[in-house]
């Protein structure tokens, strides 16, 4: 069952929803091209309006053979275009009206959409709540995200859509019982309607799900992108020689007189509130734009996501000098970090501060795990003897510094001695090009914030 509403999905007015039929279709057209080239030749047309039909047609045969539906939306934009190229023929702009061809080809057949449902919001932090060992669960309530759930509503995927592609952001969320139906019905559902699958942040107790992806044209191949990084609440300490600059750190801000607390994201004071956006605004990592996908929550300060705790950093003058965001699943007993925001010279050790205090309030409150995110890559930075394929990764990782610091993220994560299980990025090799951009596109895209402080 698809909770997530298509655009323009009431007004298809084509669509080829069985395989055999595509596949005619998909002939029929290619015959009546290949009679259409000849009879050109045969006219000794020009080869560029010959090849601005192939590459027009080509396309609309390719939206046939995925399953794509032609709205009405798509037939009179393909239309118009139609007419604006004959148009332009007619007064002599062969190249424009070439152009016009090529974008009615693509227009006809550009892939539909999903868009966010807002009434399932309190359905998805159900699942979320009801969802344990998994750091990445709470990541599902992003209002950004579609979310296919099963027939009872006990499970559920989420995703976007972007460019023909379904991008899954992590696990399935709720009743694990239910996962190998949910992902068979939502390989169904992106099917019928032309998308194909690519499935970012999985963990490695789930890439057994995906592999009958291969049933509809896709062989999902798993990419390792990182590891999770989860304390154990209950066996954390900073006894040893290993832990000693995680000890030196939170030492350093207790000698300088910072203190901390942890307040509901919900109802925050208005006075609080202030303080608060002021730090996130001065934040290097803090905007008036946000962005990220598979692995952070959107809405900061907002008070839209239930079960959000902050946890607030002040200095020995009663300053706000950073906070850190965490989301909880599995009833409270997953704590999971979202985004940490600091002022610009706030003390050293700040950070370090927030996540230990973090973990001991956790423990006080039951909970089994905490999880600081994800880090990305950790074999490239934590080798020292690079060969020229890592040290071409890391050339390249570091082109995205300004973006996101991954490895000054990886330093710190270090710290507390917690790598966990592997996460992978499912996709088809054949499709590396366009998915990078997909991917990329959606992690890394600005968004708006609605700031109310």
């Amino acid at each position: 069952m698809a909770n997530a509403r298509l655009r323009a999905r009431e007004r298809v007015v084509v669509h080829v929803h069985s395989p055999a039929a595509r596949w005619i279709s998909s002939l029929a057209l290619l015959s009546v091209f290949g009679w259409l080239i000849l009879m050109l030749f045969h006219d000794h047309r020009e080869p560029e309006w010959v090849l601005t039909i192939f590459v027009a047609v080509a396309n609309t045969t390719r939206g046939i053979f995925l399953g794509r539906p032609v709205t009405a939306a798509h037939a009179w934009m393909a239309l118009a275009l139609l007419v604006a190229c004959f148009a332009a023929r007619v007064v002599f702009v062969e190249a424009l009206g070439n152009a016009f061809m090529v974008a009615a080809g693509v227009a006809l057949m550009w892939p539909t959409a999903a868009r966010p449902n807002p009434a399932d919001r309190a359905k998805v932090w159900a699942l979320v709540s009801a969802t344990t060992g998994d750091p990445v669960a709470p990541f599902a309530m992003q209002a950004t995200k579609c979310h296919h759930f099963n027939s009872d509503g006990t499970a559920a995927i989420a995703y976007r859509t972007r460019c023909g592609y379904a991008v899954v952001s992590g696990d399935p969320i709720g009743d694990e019982a239910q996962f190998p139906d949910l992902v068979r019905d939502f390989v169904g559902m992106c099917h019928a309607w032309g998308w194909r699958i690519v499935v970012l942040g999985c963990s490695h107790r789930r890439l057994g799900l995906w592999s009958d992806v291969a049933v509809i044209g896709q062989v999902l191949r798993p990419v390792p992108i990182g590891r999770d990084v989860v304390i154990d609440v209950a066996g954390f300490d900073m006894v040893g020689r290993r832990f000693r600059n995680l000890r030196q750190a939170v030492q350093r801000t207790r000698n300088s007189g910072v203190t901390t607390e942890i307040v509901a994201e919900q109802g925050l004071d208005p006075d609080l509130l202030v303080e608060l956006t002021e730090v996130l605004l001065a934040s290097p990592s803090g905007s008036r734009t946000e962005r990220g996908f598979s692995m952070i929550l959107d809405g900061a300060l907002e008070g839209c996501h239930p079960g959000i705790q902050l946890i607030i950093a002040r200095d020995e003058h009663g300053r706000v000098q950073g906070f850190h965001r965490y989301a909880t699943a599995g009833r409270g007993s997953d704590v999971t970090l979202d985004v940490p925001w600091r002022r610009r010279g706030a003390p050293n050790g700040i950070d370090e501060r927030l996540t230990v205090d973090m973990i001991g309030a956790a423990k006080q409150q039951g909970a089994v795990r905490l999880s600081l995110a994800f880090a990305a890559f950790p074999e490239i930075f934590d080798d020292g003897n690079r060969g020229w394929i890592r040290s071409l990764f890391y050339t390249a990782i570091h082109l995205g510094d300004a973006l996101i610091a991954l490895e000054s993220l990886y330093r710190y994560l270090r710290k507390f001695h917690a790598l966990g299980d592997r996460r992978y990025v499912l996709l088809s090799l054949t499709q590396m090009v366009p998915l990078l951009a997909v991917l990329l596109s959606l992690e890394f895209m600005p968004r708006r914030r609605h700031l109310t402080g």
